[in-house]
């Protein structure tokens, strides 16, 4: 809804109020100031603009942004249009009646420059009425883009600690190839005392070896890209810790040229020697003849023929019942003086 002192103030500006109505100065400032003590009066009919409309860009997008009209309405939808600095006229749509209060013209397979300079703007509908445009601030997608901040990992190597970055992904070509001149800005820490962080400044690679480091300390490292024109966003602290100071990455060089070495000799002598290794395995030397008929006959010996085809032989045996008698043997008697306390039993078979 356009309200009256904003009615009032673009006729007196436009100097439409003039002879034959014989309106002055004097009184158009009359009507601003009871326009402005009445409150925001509203003309009926007339929808309000929407308000707070700008153009931002994230990671160089492209967004166009607003707030709702003021005043009382139902089932608003919107309209965008965009145009570049090259352009005399906003001649190119963005979003069409949309209801939320933003459109990504990045998103519309429209073509960016990620030098270009562009502006914005959006009205309000709402059945068949519809609000005046309400423009946008001006941008220049390299100078006022926010880049977003770097990706950071650490690795411990004895020491020392690496750190690793990685550039935030743009939505339009790549941050080093829209900054030639980008530089990432570190500062490390050690755990627990931030007020002692250090710094290293003017970085161009992205990946840095931080040596002057306390053995066995857990230190934290923040990065930030630096450009001609506006800094990222920090990164998020990351911390890793160090371990031995005796640790050297030649070690581990050593260890593995040693295997390989040892690997590459036994496959050389393998191959070298295969015929030999391929004898010793699976020898080809046969028996003579007559061990192997010898070894292979069926025995005959009349013995093992006379033990394979007899039966089991029945078993004999004799019962023996042992009784004993009323005597015993006094104390420090012997036992042949006692005589035999037992008496076989004549056979039962």
């Amino acid at each position: 809804m356009v309200s009256l002192k904003t009615a009032t103030l673009s006729r007196c500006s436009a100097g439409t109020l003039h002879p034959p109505t014989n309106m002055s100065a004097a009184m158009c400032a009359f009507i601003l100031t009871l326009s402005s003590a009445l409150g925001p009066t509203v003309v009926s009919g007339v929808l309000s603009a929407p308000t707070h409309v700008r153009l931002t860009s994230y990671n160089m997008n492209l967004v166009l942004m607003w707030d709702s009209p003021e005043g009382p309405a139902s089932s608003i939808v919107y309209t965008t249009e965009y145009k570049s600095s090259v352009a005399v006229s906003f001649n190119k749509v963005g979003c069409l009646n949309i209801s939320n209060l933003e459109c990504d013209l990045s998103h519309l397979n429209i073509s960016i420059f990620q030098y270009g300079k562009y502006m914005g703007r959006v009205r309000a509908q709402s059945g068949t009425e519809s609000s005046a445009w309400t423009e946008s601030n001006q941008i220049t997608l390299d100078k006022d883009t926010i880049i977003g901040s770097p990706d950071v990992s650490l690795s411990s190597n004895g020491a020392a600690i690496e750190v690793s970055i990685k550039d935030p992904v743009f939505m339009i070509s790549a941050l080093r190839e829209v900054y030639h001149s980008a530089t990432y800005n570190i500062t490390y820490w050690q755990h627990g005392q931030r007020e002692k962080a250090r710094s290293n400044s003017n970085i161009q690679q992205n990946r840095v070896v931080l040596n002057d480091l306390d053995p066995w300390t857990k230190y934290c490292v923040q990065v930030q890209i630096i450009t001609e024109w506006n800094p990222s966003k920090p990164s998020a602290a990351v911390c890793e810790s160090t371990t031995s100071e005796e640790e050297a990455p030649w070690v581990a060089a050593g260890v593995t040229f040693g295997i390989v070495a040892i690997s590459v000799a036994l496959v050389v002598v393998t191959v070298v020697y295969r015929k030999h290794i391929s004898h010793f395995l699976c020898p080809k030397d046969a028996l003579p003849q007559h061990f192997k008929e010898y070894l292979l006959a069926p025995p005959n010996s009349s013995m093992y023929l006379a033990m394979r085809n007899s039966h089991p032989p029945d078993e004999i045996y004799n019962q023996v019942s042992i009784i004993a008698d009323g005597r015993t043997l006094e104390e420090g008697q012997p036992l042949e003086a006692a005589g035999s306390s037992c008496s076989k039993q004549p056979d039962t078979t």
